[in-house]
């Protein structure tokens, strides 16, 4: 550390050396401007004899005593550094070239002793130091007033202002008028008044959570408070942050904070972890002081007071020394098949755990850190399963298994389709997330794999689906990621997977992984496993052992930091995979992988060793390299660097991570998103950096504790290597928080409070929740109710008594079905019961958020056109996570200036307007980078159910025209284009100019292609070679071509405020053996496996909407629709409207009227009552 800052401040080793001698932490002024004369940048400084005399006159004045004699070099040096801060004026020409030369390297000595300082973390002299830098840089003592650091006031005003003895934080209480009295010049009032409230100054207030008993993370709310000036501030303001204990004498942690010109007006949040010290101290001090103004500093406390400390954590499982298990154990079952001839023999951990899992049905935990082999843990468990089948102990088995993320989910369906399906025939399926879709793979699959969000959906209404009834073993693997994004999901579905067990008394077996944690047993008991199922391994547990370093790197800004980490990654790559041993390299984000990769290339062409990561013949590579369409990756791969970024297509990271997995490349460079879903294992694993960018920029904020266990897991090869390397390179104030959870288990806590409002209501539409006192009983089965009374204080809780925690839910339940009441989604009635409302029950049913369902019940009229509803499905909660990243603005400003729809709000910061400005580049089918296609193949699919959703919700108002727009939203979204566009351009090959070229002669329409009977005249119209023919005419076949019949029952019989029935009868045009294809919609990123339809009775000429029903078609249906009678007799016209939601240009609509006879007195209450039934 002494050598990095001598290095950074350009000094000498033996100052250094001299200070490092010196320093003691209870130095005073006279101490520090001594040391400061120490340095070696003054040996050539001597005293003169003519000088002797202005010096002894000087000595007298100066504010600090000076001990030594004047003879001595060090006295005059202090003298002189003295002088200039005062600003006193000097006689001799020689003393003043002195002075200069003392005073150019003052600014940077000083700073070197204030790091050496702050490095030893010395509160008092810290302070001391930083404070001579600024009287340095400033020339002002601190004792004189805050204002002479301001140009432009007279110097009688400021010597008045201190003789007043005037506190400075009073300053800030009095007008301009009151300023003026009191230094008795009222012109200057109102300018002084300025410049006080242009003083630096912050208003701090800090939020504490224990997460440990010995780690405090501190949150810490910073708000500016005055006015920036850029001829005064500039456009960056630095503060330090400084942890102190209760007696102020160690700093306990020390971080720089940058506030910017840009947001100077906003508050900013910092967050970060200090030690606790044993025994626990009444408070700590956190305090911000200026780095460049005196006198600007906030300091408060923290209070301990009514700390309360999470309990003590058990002890791990330990690892017992057992004969490792033979995979032909498994032989008698017929299951050896599944690990021959890869596994041999099973891993300690999987040999400890075996028994529990099958032999026993026993509910577990197996909690091992990440690379120790838990999948095969889970496989146990579902052999268990397959074998009660073989041999008749149940009839049905169904295994689902949830996974996080959808790239853990598709590389455990690639494993287990080819190994459980190929190998012993088990039906494997994974979800999709639409729901009907899914429910036929539910009764087809044995193990179903699907994410928290695709379970939550299908299991909501578990009370009618036998399928979910019938699950008899739920694997919920990653569960430390319960304090995650996706944590609330995990914890509700798994909440809920225990309920149905207890409600069925038809045991559903829980089985949890997770890696090494400090709090397992909690989870353990949540999920039912008892004690002897209960098995959580230490983070060391591992079948190659890791060894971790941890670097810090101690510069400030994101980038710099990033560019600094180059050269120590390169390093770590040639000092522990000298042999060309595979390793990975993290970066945060895609620009930073191309950098770091051409950095690696470029140090090892310095080396004089190009091709050092090339393990193989640059002509074998060749063949691959060609399918890669990114130039930086190409590049790279080239030269044996294998380049992973989330822009790339799933083909072409499939094809570089098979390049990397062979050994041909030996260095691969991955993003961090990509962590999880990577396969590829290696030697070393560096992480480089631990933060990303964070919204667009403004901020960067920590990668999850659990996202870093993920890739340092990757550092493991059970049979190629005795042990590996995880190096981790980390913003220096972060060190000793990662050394501390990379070596220890860490804690996980549940964040179900924040996002309870979803789940609360989705419970209440299926009816298990119908009182408050239910919702109580519901939340006891969570995870947050276990840890509530364990770490109270995290939950914001001031006791652990009966009292508090009943307090505590019974307020989380008000607060949340308040909100959901006040939203229109619940009824509460007599303060107790509740029940679902229609909006409720549209956004359980979709799976929406209930703030967007509140949007789209404020928004939506009857006068809704297509910008409206473009702009409010936009505008849906689900998409705020689209951040606008740095740079896109420009893109997406672009975009919406060459498009059809001008949206009211143009913000390009905004990820509203961003989302409404991808779909409208999809309708116009633009060309878009990596990131901004990713964000759109994202956008789509939840696009398209919010338009369902909105469907429901105008309808059930009974508007017509909305009803229609949002159906041909639907539309656009689903093939990628505006609805005045030609139909014909939904066909593959078919573009603009060929579509006017039909046009021209006449041919509007897909059944207008279909129906040419000259082959020629079609051939010149489409201009396309025989191959692109054949698949024109595949999706003309496919394209629906359907007949639509209707009647009115008893039309003569209809009464004024009769229910009016009517029998719709579709049947679709398809060649004998014509078997219905998923719908052709090439720019749809998730396949439709077939279309539906909207079947609309409304009346056009009021813009009523009478009946609505959407149906899936198959060949042949028949559909009843009914809806009321107009309470007026007369002539009515009707429309029957038949909608797509997939396809332009296959609308249907038919005109009809019904004579509505008057009613009969004696009927009319009959159909009344018929009504009120309906």
């Amino acid at each position: 550390a002494l050598g990095r800052i001598e290095s950074h401040y350009y000094i000498s080793h033996g100052t250094v050396k001299a200070f490092n001698e010196h320093l003691k932490p209870t130095m005073g002024d006279i101490e520090l401007c001594r040391l400061f004369a120490l340095a070696e940048e003054f040996k050539y400084v001597s005293v003169r004899e003519e000088e002797k005399l202005e010096l002894a006159k000087l000595a007298e004045r100066v504010p600090i005593p000076v001990k030594e004699s004047i003879e001595e070099p060090t006295a005059k040096i202090n003298i002189l550094l003295q002088a200039y801060i005062s600003g006193m004026k000097l006689e001799g020409f020689a003393l003043m070239a002195d002075m200069v030369y003392v005073t150019q390297s003052a600014g940077r000595i000083l700073r070197c002793i204030f790091e050496i300082v702050l490095k030893r973390g010395w509160a008092q002299l810290a302070d001391k130091a930083l404070a001579l830098c600024k009287m340095a840089a400033r020339r002002t003592w601190g004792s004189q007033t805050p204002l002479r650091q301001f140009k432009g006031i007279p110097h009688d005003i400021l010597i008045k202002v201190e003789r007043k003895d005037l506190a400075w934080e009073r300053y800030y209480d009095l007008s301009s008028q009151e300023i003026g009295e009191l230094i008795r010049f009222p012109k200057m009032g109102k300018a002084i008044h300025k410049f006080v409230h242009q003083f630096p100054r912050l208003e701090l207030s800090a939020h504490v959570q224990p997460i440990t008993r010995s780690v405090l993370k501190v949150d810490l709310t910073l708000t500016p408070d005055f006015q920036w000036d850029e001829k005064v501030h500039g456009y960056v303001q630095g503060f330090w942050i400084i942890v102190e204990d209760n007696d102020g004498e160690m700093i306990l942690h020390h971080e720089f904070f940058l506030l910017k010109h840009v947001n100077a007006e906003e508050d900013h949040a910092v967050s970060f972890t200090v030690t606790l010290l044993d025994p626990l101290p009444p408070q700590y001090f956190v305090r911000v002081v200026s780095d460049s103004w005196l006198g600007s500093e906030t300091i408060i406390p923290v209070s301990f007071k009514h700390l309360l400390l999470p309990d003590k954590h058990p002890p791990p499982t330990e690892l017992l020394d057992l004969q490792p298990l033979p995979a032909s154990a498994l032989k008698q079952d017929g299951f050896d098949v599944l690990y021959a001839p890869r596994i041999k023999h099973f891993n300690p951990v999987q040999t400890q755990v075996f028994q529990c899992l099958y032999n026993t049905d026993d509910n577990a935990l197996i909690g091992a850190p990440t690379g120790s082999g838990k999948t095969v843990c889970a496989e146990f468990a579902i052999l268990r399963m397959l074998n009660k089948l073989n041999k008749n102990e149940a009839d049905v088995v169904r295994c689902v298994y949830m996974a996080p993320t959808p790239e853990l989910a598709r590389e455990r369906v690639q494993d287990w389709s080819a190994r459980l399906g190929g190998k012993l025939g088990v039906h494997v399926v994974s979800l999709t997330g639409e729901t009907a879709t899914d429910l036929k793979l539910l009764e087809k699959g044995q193990v179903v794999i699907a994410t928290p969000q695709q379970w939550d959906v299908i299991s909501r209404r578990w009370k009618q689906r036998k399928n979910v009834q019938n699950v008899s073993l739920f694997i919920a693997d990653e569960l430390h990621l319960i304090g995650g994004a996706v944590g609330p999901t995990m914890e509700v579905v798994t909440s809920r997977m225990r309920y149905i067990s207890s409600q069925l008394e038809k045991p559903i077996r829980i089985v949890g992984l997770c890696t090494s944690l400090a709090n397992a047993r909690d989870l353990g008991e949540w999920i039912g496993a008892s004690s002897h199922s209960l098995f959580n391994f230490a983070p060391g547990v591992r079948p190659v052992p890791l060894d971790i370093r941890v670097t810090g790197i101690d510069i400030v800004n994101f980038e710099a930091r990033m560019q600094a980490m180059a050269r120590p990654v390169y390093s770590a790559i040639c000092q522990h995979a000298p042999d060309g041993e595979p390793s990975i390299v993290f970066v945060p984000t895609r620009k930073h992988a191309k950098l770091a990769s051409l950095d690696l290339l470029t140090f090892a062409a310095a080396d004089g060793k190009p091709q050092k990561f090339l393990a193989c013949d640059p002509e074998d590579l060749a063949p691959h390299i060609g399918k890669i369409s990114d130039p930086a990756v190409r590049h790279a791969l080239g030269f044996g660097v294998a380049l992973l970024h989330e822009s790339m297509d799933s083909d072409e990271r499939e094809l570089v991570e098979r390049v990397f997995s062979s050994g041909a490349a030996t260095v691969l460079v991955v993003t961090a998103p990509l962590a999880w879903g990577l396969t590829a294992s290696c030697k070393l694993s560096v992480i480089m950096g631990t933060q990303y960018y964070d919204a667009g920029g403004a901020a960067s904020a920590d990668y999850p504790v659990t996202d870093l266990l993920a890739m340092m897991g990757r550092a493991a090869r059970p049979l190629h290597d005795d042990h590996s390397v995880c190096v981790l390179l980390c913003h220096a104030p972060r060190k000793e928080y990662y050394k501390k959870f990379l070596y220890e288990p860490f804690p996980v806590e549940s964040h179900l409070d924040h996002f309870l409002h979803d789940h609360m209501a989705a419970e209440i539409v299926t009816r298990t929740i119908e009182t408050k006192q239910d919702a109580v009983d519901y939340l006891t089965w969570s995870f947050y109710y276990r840890r509530l009374s364990q770490n109270p204080n995290y939950y914001n809780l001031t006791g652990v008594t009966h009292r508090h925690l009943s307090d505590a839910l019974s307020e989380l339940v008000e607060s949340t079905l308040g909100d959901l009441e006040a939203s229109k989604c619940i009824s509460i009635e007599d303060d107790m019961d509740v029940a679902p409302l229609n909006l409720g029950m549209i956004g359980s049913y979709y799976y929406i958020s209930y703030t967007t369902i509140e949007l789209f019940a404020a928004s939506l009229t009857a006068k809704t056109k297509l910008k409206g509803l473009l702009e409010i499905v936009a505008g849906a909660t689900e998409f705020e996570k689209f951040a606008v990243r740095p740079g896109e603005s420009n893109i997406l400003r672009h975009v919406l200036n060459h498009s059809a729809v001008t949206l009211d709000n143009r913000r390009t910061t905004d990820p509203h307007v961003k989302v409404a400005a991808l779909m409208q580049a999809h309708f116009g089918r633009m060309k878009l980078n990596g990131d901004l296609t990713n964000d759109l193949k994202a956008i789509l699919p939840d696009a398209a159910r919010l338009l369902q959703a909105i469907v429901d919700v105008i309808s059930s108002s009974g508007w017509l025209a909305p009803a229609l727009a949002a159906m041909e939203l639907s539309q656009m979204l689903v093939q990628g284009m505006w609805d005045k566009d030609s139909p014909l351009l939904q066909l593959p090959h078919v573009d603009k100019d060929c579509a006017a070229r039909c046009a021209e002669a006449g041919i509007e329409s897909v059944y207008d292609l279909v129906d040419i009977e000259d082959d020629d005249k079609r051939a010149e119209l489409l201009q396309m070679t025989d191959a692109q023919m054949g698949e024109v005419a595949e999706a003309c076949n496919r394209y629906p071509n359907i007949e639509v019949n209707y009647e009115v029952v008893n039309a003569d019989e209809v009464e004024a405020g009769d229910s009016v029935e009517m029998v719709v009868s579709l049947e679709r045009e398809l060649d004998d053996d014509g078997e219905l294809g998923a719908v052709v919609a090439p720019r749809y990123p998730k396949k439709k496996d077939s279309e539906s339809w909207w079947l609309v009775v409304g009346d056009a000429k009021k813009g009523t909407l009478s009946a609505i029903k959407r149906v899936n078609l198959g060949r042949k249906q028949k559909v009843k629709l009914e809806f009321q009678a107009p309470s007026e007799p007369g002539n009515v016209d009707y429309t029957l409207f038949f909608m797509c939601d997939s396809y332009l240009g296959c609308d249907q609509e038919y005109e009809f009227s019904l004579n509505v006879q008057e009613a009969q007195s004696g009927s009319e209450s009959g159909s009344e009552e018929d009504a009120m039934d309906e």
